[in-house]
């Protein structure tokens, strides 16, 4: 078989007895604490509204936060007791959050729950409802409402939509054993997907270092209208969403534009499973699988209710195996430090990986030695150096025209300079300052209308 992929990239390495496979092999493992801290800010856009003050008791699955607009999801309670807070929180460099704060009761009471049936019968009009209803965001990491990227501007047209089990980054296996476990789950998302856009052609596609999750999705897909098994060479970042179009269609989307643009939308395996849930079940999204790993006793792969603090997920896994250095939510190529391990999980979070001090130790800056070894990493096919040179002088003009907006803050560049230099987080800083720029400008646009 043919084995598709992408130009340029890289091939992470990782030390001995850490990444991928000190979880790959490990089964899903349920595990409910105490007591979860639900934010309402659980996707790009709008943060939902909270709909319930302390004292209140909810039920799972019950409406705790109401979205905020169109781009906006509704958050549900993933257990069932008292709401002990409503109050701000920080987050993630984001400053303060509204959150809802949970006791467990361990009654694990239900909502009653609205089945729509079987995602080959169910009436199409109904399934995007459904998702939207269902809190349902992109689980792959960028927390983009479901319900709005299947919902077209007029004249888009769909013919393929590309389910994302690449799973490239470090250390993660959470989707992994997810395609192991709940294979037929992600094919029946993916066909009410389908059956909802009309479209002809469902493509799962999955990295080679993952044979037994290919085996797994080629007998679930089998028999099922227009779903096939694409396999994919493993190189980081084959998940990249441009990358995955590319190397499963042959189709590049352009710069600054999206998937539907070239005809295709993409979703993660996770995303497909809790679509298949909420139109089957009813269920709402309430809770997600995370590998935990690195500096912890017993790394694992467990099912959290969203919302669950990072401390009890480090207990859950035996506490740490030896002093921690920084946490990320993620892995290591486009993971986000967090702060403490007070910090809630959110619907987005596949992994929780600990590194211990020598790994967390930043490295200084050397000259760039005009290698060009970031320029042949560069998926995108920009030029890392120059990009660098323009956002470390704050010309944020100049790095916008070397096409900054374009990065996907990958980091395959600063992985492979030897001279060790900080270009990720200098393209973040351009495209942050670029965003704000431009919405101070249409804010005065508006203002002197």
């Amino acid at each position: 078989m043919l084995k598709k992929t992408f130009k340029r990239g890289i091939h992470p390495l990782h030390r001995q007895g850490s990444g991928k496979n000190a979880t790959k092999n490990l089964p899903i493992e349920n595990y409910v604490s105490d007591s979860v801290v639900i934010h309402m800010s659980m996707n790009i856009g709008a943060p939902a509204v909270p709909c319930v003050k302390k004292g209140d008791h909810v039920k799972i699955g019950q409406v705790i936060g109401t979205a905020g607009g169109f781009v906006s999801v509704p958050v549900h309670a993933s257990i069932a007791g008292e709401v002990t807070a409503v109050e701000p929180i920080p987050y993630l460099g984001t400053g303060n959050v509204t959150a809802v704060t949970i006791k467990n009761d361990f009654s694990d009471e239900w909502v009653e729950l609205h089945p729509l049936g079987s995602v080959e019968n169910v009436d199409p009009s109904l399934v995007i409802p459904a998702i939207r209803e269902a809190g349902i965001t992109g689980m792959g990491g960028a927390s983009f409402p479901t319900h709005v990227k299947l919902t077209f501007k007029e004249g888009a047209v769909c013919d393929t939509i590309i389910v994302n089990g690449a799973e490239c980054e470090t250390h993660l296996t959470a989707d992994h054993r997810l395609m192991l476990e709940n294979s037929v789950r992600i094919v029946d998302g993916l066909r009410a997907v389908m059956r909802a856009l009309i479209v002809p052609k469902g493509i799962i596609a999955i990295e080679d270092n993952k044979p037994d999750a290919i085996a797994a999705m080629q007998k679930a897909a089998a028999g099922r209208i227009g779903v096939q098994v694409a396999v994919l060479k493993t190189k980081y970042p084959q998940g990249g969403e441009k990358q995955l179009i590319e190397a499963v269609s042959g189709r590049q989307v352009p710069s600054g534009g999206l998937p539907i643009d070239v005809g295709v939308v993409v979703l993660n395996v996770g995303t497909c499973a809790a679509i298949a849930d909420a139109v089957i079940d009813g269920m709402p999204l309430v809770s997600r699988v995370c590998t935990v790993t690195g500096c912890v006793k017993e790394p694992k792969n467990l099912r959290i209710p969203v919302g669950t603090i990072v401390e009890d997920m480090i207990g859950a896994c035996g506490g740490f195996s030896e002093d921690p250095g920084k946490i990320f939510f993620g892995g290591a190529m486009t993971g986000i430090a967090i702060p403490n391990i007070q910090t809630p999980t959110a619907k987005s979070t596949n992994g929780v990986v600990v590194f211990n001090e020598a790994e967390s130790r930043s490295k200084d800056e050397s000259p760039c030695i005009r290698c060009g070894k970031c320029v042949a990493a560069c998926p995108i096919g920009l030029n890392p150096y120059q990009i660098k040179v323009a956002a470390d002088a704050s010309d944020f003009a100049a790095a916008e025209k070397l096409h900054v907006m374009d990065c996907m803050l990958c980091g395959s560049c600063a992985y492979m300079c030897p001279a060790r230099r900080w270009l990720t987080p200098s393209f973040r800083f351009a495209k942050d300052k670029i965003v704000a720029e431009r919405k101070a400008a249409a804010a005065k646009g508006g203002s002197d209308k």
